[in-house]
């Protein structure tokens, strides 16, 4: 069978009669067979997706199929799915099954999308190189010996090696935009608050947003477009009209527009000189587009990933205190009271970098730290959104890159989280001011590594954000 490039493409030739869903998924299993070294998968749902197929090959037959017939989808081991495992990479949650479907995946299923499987993720979406899921690290179908990027590894690296047509992932700090740039694919993260948190596993709460993965622009909008709006489960989803993004994605723009580049780019010491030529050619492109296109330093770059850090941590200290081996999932049997049980079950089940966040998180919100910490932080969250917003107020696009580097070996920074966490250096800015960002392939390097290009818009600007991505990839 033909790989696809996008679901209008498989749709044509499911009205065709050239191929039925049926046929697809069977393809998307062979494929997960014959690729199971990638690790991407924690569970295949074979039987399921195959008989989902066929009531959607009878739908389409009907003319009663919804508008996400023909669309195969992975979901991130962080996403509820009723009657489903749900263990979020890690041991902790050993044997808990999901009661209930995570408002995002309820849409998808209700268009019509078959749910394939979930995919491996890092340990509670903590990492940035998918080697901290408790099931193994996810390879880079590129190159077996690389990470795919994380903690969305296997959602990435799902869409890249063709196990699947879309996937959705979360970005808490950049944990779909990274992988989609190690892995040659695009990544979206929403604004926050576009899609609703309900049924997603919380890391950060005031960060985690639902991506999406996909081969195309046009895929990752009409998916948005189905998964986005307010959701009666989630108080803190916005109730802002959500726009027909695949629509006015056709629609023609000769608009042109005025476009932020960080300094960063031409002077950083640590941004790796392959991604700097190929985003510095990509500039010029878009200069050559006839857009106006200008440098920006921004003045409070330096204290982005700390202040992401120290949020992020505080927030996992508190939304990880729930698992505690009582109600459900890993308990220790190596226990003499209920205090040993606490702790025991947690030093077990929880894997080494869950529990370094959890502790980091706890010190910077302990009384004697909290101001000096976690107050200041979210004070320095506040200036950053501010500045984001006021550069918004004169450019239209700020584009950076998403990495400081290609993707790196397994194993190179695994005994030094300070590096792991520099890899995140480009990617939180826009977690941290809650806006959106997409990265979308932009070359490779001379090993054959793709290169990642982030854009981020305003507020609520995805739409505008997909059509100037898409005339970057024509």
């Amino acid at each position: 069978m033909k790989t696809y490039a996008s679901l209008r493409a498989i749709q044509t030739d499911l009205q065709r009669g050239t191929l039925t869903c049926y046929d697809l998924v069977q393809y998307h299993l062979t494929q997960i067979r014959e690729k199971k070294h990638l690790n991407a998968f924690l569970s295949v749902y074979e039987h399921e997706a195959l008989a989902q197929a066929a009531q959607i090959d009878q739908k389409i037959k009907e003319k009663k199929a919804g508008r996400l017939a023909g669309l195969v989808v992975g979901i991130k081991d962080v996403l509820a799915y009723e009657n489903h495992p749900l263990q979020a990479g890690s041991r902790i949650l050993d044997g808990f099954t999901s009661q209930f479907n995570a408002t995002a995946v309820q849409r998808l299923c209700d268009e019509d999308a078959i749910i394939i499987g979930r995919q491996n993720c890092d340990e509670f979406a903590m990492g940035s190189s998918n080697e901290n899921s408790a099931f193994g690290p996810t390879l880079n179908e590129i190159d077996n010996t690389r990470v795919p990027g994380g903690s969305s590894g296997g959602s990435a690296v799902a869409v890249q090696a063709d196990l699947c047509q879309v996937s959705l992932g979360s970005d808490t700090g950049g944990s779909v935009r990274q992988p989609a740039a190690f892995c040659g694919v695009i990544g979206l993260k929403p604004t926050y608050s576009r899609i609703s948190r309900y049924g997603l596993v919380a890391y950060g709460s005031s960060f985690d947003c639902i991506g999406v993965f996909g081969k195309s622009i046009e895929d990752v909008a009409i998916v948005l477009e189905v998964i986005a709006g307010s959701d009666d489960h989630d108080s803190t989803v916005s109730n802002e009209a959500v726009p027909s993004y695949s629509k006015e994605l056709s629609v023609s723009n000769s608009k042109k527009y005025k476009v932020a580049y960080v300094r960063e780019i031409e002077e950083s010491d640590g941004l790796q000189a392959e991604i700097r030529t190929a985003i510095l050619a990509k500039i010029n492109q878009i200069k050559a587009a006839g857009h106006n296109v200008e440098v920006i330093d921004f003045p409070l770059q330096e204290y982005v990933l700390p202040t992401y850090y120290i949020l992020a941590t505080a927030e996992a200290s508190s939304n990880l205190s729930r698992y505690d081996g009582v109600r459900y999932g890993y308990r220790s049997s190596n226990t003499t009271d209920l205090h040993s049980m606490y702790k025991k079950s947690r030093s077990e089940g929880f894997g080494k970098e869950v529990q370094r966040r959890i502790l980091l998180g706890t010190f910077v919100l302990s009384a004697s730290y909290y101001d000096a910490y976690y107050t200041k932080a979210q004070k320095v969250r506040n200036l950053i959104r501010q500045k984001t917003k006021s550069i918004f107020k004169e450019y239209d696009f700020i584009v950076m890159p998403i990495t400081p580097t290609t993707a790196f070996k397994l194993g190179e920074h695994t005994d030094n989280p300070l590096e792991m966490y520099l890899a995140d250096l480009f990617s939180v800015q826009a977690n941290v001011a809650g806006v959106p960002a997409i990265a979308i392939p932009c070359g490779s390097d001379q090993q054959g590594l793709p290169i990642g290009l982030q854009i981020i818009a305003d507020d609520f600007e995805e739409s505008k954000l997909l059509q100037f991505s898409d005339s970057l990839l024509k």
